[in-house]
């Protein structure tokens, strides 16, 4: 602990200045941003679980993108208007298709996705058990009194 107070106390400003810099930042801007707490509350906690279009790998809280910017005012709209969460995932989803969600539903043909990992891992380990059987069905064969006293002087050499 004491080490690092030191190396806190003798680190150059420019380097915290940095530090300070490098912290992350959320892209919503504060004409974005709800009165009411709750519902902010409730955007933000929506915008977590929806990707930018643009960005891809980023939520569209932290996306800079114009796109990203739209959503979050949509999403904000459609709470004001009394919409559930449900109900304004759903508005984005119809809009933008399920690609904008960071964790797709397990509905329709996206449950083919979710069944696949699971069922390919049975498969595997279906394929290896059998496998494992067969080499231990197989008798080993005996050897004849010949090839038995050929390996027996082979040994003593």
């Amino acid at each position: 602990m004491k080490r690092l107070q030191r190396w806190w106390a003798d680190c150059p400003p420019y380097i915290l200045a940095f530090l300070l810099l490098a912290t992350p930042v959320a892209a919503v801007q504060p004409d974005e941003m709800l009165a009411d707490p709750v519902l902010e509350a409730r955007a933000r906690e929506i915008s977590r679980d929806i990707r930018c279009p643009v960005c891809q790998g980023e939520t569209i809280d932290d996306s800079n993108a114009p796109i990203s910017r739209d959503l979050r005012i949509i999403i904000r709209e459609r709470l004001v208007a009394g919409d559930t969460d449900e109900e304004a995932v759903d508005y984005i989803v119809a809009r933008y298709g399920e690609g904008v969600l960071f964790k797709p539903r397990a509905t329709g043909s996206n449950l083919i996705l979710w069944l696949a990992g699971p069922a390919l891992l049975l498969v595997g380990v279906g394929v290896a058990v059998a496998s494992g059987r067969r080499r231990g069905m197989v008798p080993e064969a005996a050897l004849s009194e010949a090839e038995e006293a050929r390996l027996e002087e082979i040994l003593k050499k």
